[in-house]
């Protein structure tokens, strides 16, 4: 008989992906993040083992979007107490931060639990083409 082989936490090899933003639509960049995160990708699949790879996005600033979407979606925070909904327009954080709204898009791909926060650690963004990561650096 041939089992299903199930992957384990300290035989997981990581591999660290290196994703360019520029010209491609950003939503599709996200769910592609999201999928090598969880390790879908990978033949060896366990939804309760982190098994993804690290990813590290580069030029975060010169990604496209379909639509209207960054005049016309909001993201709220709310802190808990009456009257601090604040609303946050997509165009503003793409321009001002746009690590955060990489992070705050790919989280909502991932697992609510702490398996997904312990995937989110491992994406990395930055706007320009310069990132710390040198082992990454394809040369």
């Amino acid at each position: 008989m041939k089992f299903t082989q199930m992957a384990k936490a300290n035989e997981i090899k990581r591999d660290w992906i290196v994703i360019d933003a520029t010209d491609k639509v950003f939503g599709r960049i996200i769910t592609e993040v999201a999928t090598i995160l969880r390790g879908k990708n990978k033949p060896f699949y366990t939804p309760h083992v982190d098994c993804g790879d690290y990813v590290v996005i580069i030029n975060a600033s010169k990604a496209k979007f379909s639509g209207n979407k960054l005049e016309t979606k909001n993201y709220f925070t709310h802190s808990g107490y009456f009257g601090s909904t604040k609303t946050h327009k997509m165009s503003d954080m793409f321009e001002n931060n746009p690590e955060k709204l990489y992070k705050l898009s790919t989280r909502g791909m991932l697992p609510k639990t702490t398996l997904g926060k312990n995937m989110l650690k491992k994406l990395k963004v930055y706007a320009g083409s310069d990132h710390p990561h040198t082992a990454q650096i394809k040369g």
